[in-house]
């Protein structure tokens, strides 16, 4: 199959293209490659602005001479009627500076106005415009609307208005122009239609039929670029400093610009040229809903496969995967933040592995959590007991992992540790420390980098994992904890355990893991582990997890863990094509 690609001869058809966000990627896109636009909006272009309103670009000038106008004529200058004016004279203002930047970059541009929810009226004016800039080979279907409400206070028409824009729009640009002819056919979806969205059941819905209506495009007509662009929000006007605060709060970051307009660009070229969908944005997390005084208690139930895990593979111990108690951390925290969406997790006390789960083949079919809310404070904090458990073949009950977890509406700001200052000179690349079976564990895990510092009391590595696909963190994966980073650094122990004693151990408790900000991929990571008690058999110690600036992501402290020498023996007998 012969790929097309985009040149001076390609014409895109591009709804909602005349303005905004959509205008500015249709002149990214122009850039590269001088293309032709027939540009649609239901906002009409006016033929000559007003003799007052010439050269005026300051608002609130505007609008008032917009006032001043209204009453010269004898008209009431009512708020409604000044913003009618103000708008229109601003959109018409915006179109054309569209259309001269396009002109001025060489790229042919006419601009339609005509509503896509009308097929007729839609069909009647492209037809004399095709004839005039050619055959059209691509669509961009940018065009929508809002209409931001708790779903009990929508009105029949504020949906259909949401909703008839973006899916019979997009039904009807292509009952004017057969996909069969389409090179391209770009649909402008959003994270709210992939991830939900408080106040917008509409618009999500309508987001998440073109997301599917892509696939199914995509699957009839193979030869044709279909792509469903999940955009979060753009950094743009209507993106206030305060809505911007407002999603820095929520772990949503806005999209520049510039970075937008370009990710366009690529996700165009010839190589991406088989997804049918992207997300370009953070997932939208909702806000914390106030709490009332009832404590609460759930009983939820897993099953866990290794093939639905594929990290397991790489955390073996003895010839059988072993689920790290990171993850199992992981596990407690996530059944909690999702009782509670948009709580963030601030800590987890007195964690315990009761009875780690080993899959070899006598391990329990499902597993079984038990939460408990027992505290909430002052509509800011909640607090939950965990317990996981799992019956066996005999009826008895087994306890494998317990500990209490505390979400919050708000982090603590970070603190600063000075690790990275100090930890410069790198004594020993940690790959060493995987290679001699030091440390056990396979790829997803090897994330110490440099061991930088190291004495009878503390050690000092760099840590770095990068990216791991969602899939292959199968039900763990790293949202509100990352399981996968925190192993990372409670390996830094048997390092230290190794350098100094010759023996191996594994964790059995953590007094409290506090977290400031989430542990991150592809990011370098400074970790301080210091030991607090050491006998012979078993040794507590703390780690501090600081970026390269020294801003604290996390702390465990009390790490209790099993020295043992036949763990040694079981992590040096490994054998994995992972490691």
């Amino acid at each position: 199959m012969v790929l097309a690609k985009i040149n001076t001869s390609s014409v895109f058809l591009v709804s909602g293209g005349g303005r905004g966000i959509t205008a500015e990627c249709v002149i990214r896109l122009a850039q590269k490659y001088q293309c032709r636009w027939i540009l649609l909006g239901r906002s009409r272009i006016a033929d000559a602005e007003p003799a007052w309103a010439e050269g005026c670009t300051d608002p609130a000038d505007l609008k008032k001479r917009i006032m001043q106008a209204m009453q010269a004529q004898g008209e009431k200058p009512t708020p409604m009627a000044v913003q009618k004016q103000f708008n229109a004279i601003t959109t018409s203002r915006d179109i054309r500076k569209t259309l001269e930047t396009l002109q001025n970059i060489g790229s042919p541009a006419e601009y339609v106005s005509v509503d896509v929810t009308d097929l007729a009226t839609l069909k009647e004016e492209l037809a004399p415009v095709v004839d005039r800039m050619g055959a059209i080979t691509g669509v961009i279907h940018g065009a929508g609307n809002l209409a931001d409400k708790w779903i009990e206070n929508k009105t029949e028409q504020d949906f259909e208005n949401v909703y008839a824009t973006k899916v019979q729009g997009l039904d009807n640009l292509i009952h004017c122009i057969p996909i069969g002819q389409l090179d391209h056919l770009v649909l402008f979806s959003s994270v709210a239609g992939f991830f939900g969205s408080a106040g917008q059941a509409d618009y999500a819905i309508a987001n998440e039929i073109l997301n599917k209506s892509a696939h199914l495009i995509k699957l009839h007509h193979p030869e044709c670029h279909v792509v469903s662009i999940n955009w979060g929000p753009w950094d743009s006007g209507m993106v206030t400093p305060e809505l911007k605060r407002a999603f820095a709060r929520r772990g949503i970051e806005v999209i520049p610009i510039e970075v937008g307009t370009q990710m366009l660009v690529n996700e165009l070229n010839a190589r991406y040229h088989d997804q049918a969908q992207v997300v370009i944005g953070s997932p939208i997390v909702p806000p914390p809903a106030d709490l009332d005084g009832e404590l609460r208690s759930y009983r939820i139930r897993r099953r866990l496969t290794v093939e639905a895990n594929p990290f397991l593979r790489d955390h073996v111990i003895g010839g059988n995967p072993v689920l790290p108690a990171t993850c199992a951390a992981n596990w407690l925290i996530s059944l909690c933040t999702q009782l509670h969406p948009g709580y963030l997790f601030s800590s987890l006390e007195n964690f315990k592995v009761l009875k780690g789960i080993v899959f070899d083949g006598t391990q329990a079919k499902e597993f079984v959590a038990d939460v408990q809310e027992v505290g909430k404070t002052h509509s800011e904090e909640v607090h939950f007991e965990v317990r996981l458990w799992s019956e066996q073949d005999n009826g008895k009950i087994r306890f494998h992992y317990s500990g209490q977890v505390k979400l919050r509406q708000e982090l603590s700001p970070p603190p600063v540790h000075l690790i990275s200052k100090f930890a410069t000179n790198s004594t020993k690349s940690g790959l060493s420390y995987y290679q001699d079976k030091t440390l056990f564990h396979g790829a997803t895990f090897q994330g110490i980098r440099e061991v930088l510092e190291a004495d009878d009391r503390q050690l000092r590595v760099q840590c770095y994992l990068p990216s791991l696909n969602p899939r292959h963190q199968g039900q763990f994966l790293a949202d509100a904890f990352n399981p996968y980073m925190a192993d990372v650094l409670i390996q830094t122990v048997l390092i230290w355990l190794k350098e100094q004693h010759q023996s191996g151990a594994l964790p059995t408790e953590i007094q409290q893991i506090t977290q400031f900000k989430p542990l991150p991929f592809d990011r370098p990571i400074f970790a301080l582990m210091e030991t607090k008690v050491k006998t012979s058999t078993s040794i507590i110690y703390n780690v501090t997890a600081c970026d390269e600036d020294g801003t604290i992501y996390l702390h465990l402290s009390g790490v209790k863990a099993t020295i043992s020498d036949r763990l040694s023996q079981l992590f040096g007998t490994l054998v994995s094509s992972h490691s």
